[in-house]
């Protein structure tokens, strides 16, 4: 099996981008960007860490929970989740991160990348509530780069036609952590019980 070590070897197998492409890469957010998000209700953040390692955390709230300052700023309320804050704590040892933006049943995304900081600010945290919670704190993205992605992958998978769509899968986050020795397998399904009620009230 040939392995790829070299810039060089990668362009030959993939090929050269159409001389326009690039062109479609902005160094800030532009009107179509900015309606995009408005009618986003889910992005993906991703962060490393200090070892390099990677991150990839979903943020989703109603349609427009992101909030454009300007072409060049962003605000993302942080909500209630599992206080593992992988993320949070990337983005103090490295600001850089990267955003996906979706919108149902569009198939383009919109990418974004810049630097991020954590704001704890009680006035502005109100002004992100949802089902009557303020944001706990606020990821502040200060915009480098932005474009939008072509529709492909989400062609190829057909993403967005429910004909297509498996059964849905059941998660057991009480199997995960017994699984590592964390719970007995006696206490399964009382824990699973508490996650699905946290689902309805701790959002």
């Amino acid at each position: 099996m040939a392995r790829i070590g070299t810039a060089q070897a990668l362009r030959q197998l993939i090929g050269s981008p159409n001389e326009l492409v690039p062109h479609k890469i902005h160094p800030q957010l532009n009107a179509r960007a900015i309606a995009f998000i408005a009618r986003s209700p889910l992005l993906m953040l991703s962060t490393v860490d200090e070892q390099g390692q990677q991150s990839v955390s979903p943020k989703g709230d109603p349609p427009g929970f992101v909030h454009v300052v300007d072409n060049q700023t962003v605000l993302i309320p942080e909500r209630k989740g599992n206080k593992l804050i992988f993320t949070l704590t990337n983005i103090l040892l490295n600001p850089c991160v990267g955003l996906i933006f979706l919108v149902p049943g569009t198939s383009e995304t919109l990418r974004v990348q810049g630097k991020a900081e954590l704001l704890d600010d009680a006035e502005l945290c109100g002004k992100f509530t949802a089902r009557g919670r303020d944001a706990l704190l606020v990821i502040r993205v200060r915009i480098t780069q932005c474009y939008f992605h072509c529709a492909k992958a989400f062609l190829r998978g057909e993403v967005w036609d429910p004909a297509t769509w498996p059964q849905k899968m059941t998660i057991s986050f009480g199997e995960e952590i017994a699984e590592s020795g964390g719970l007995r397998f006696d206490q399964v399904g009382e824990f699973d019980q508490a996650v699905s009620g946290r689902y309805k009230s701790d959002l």
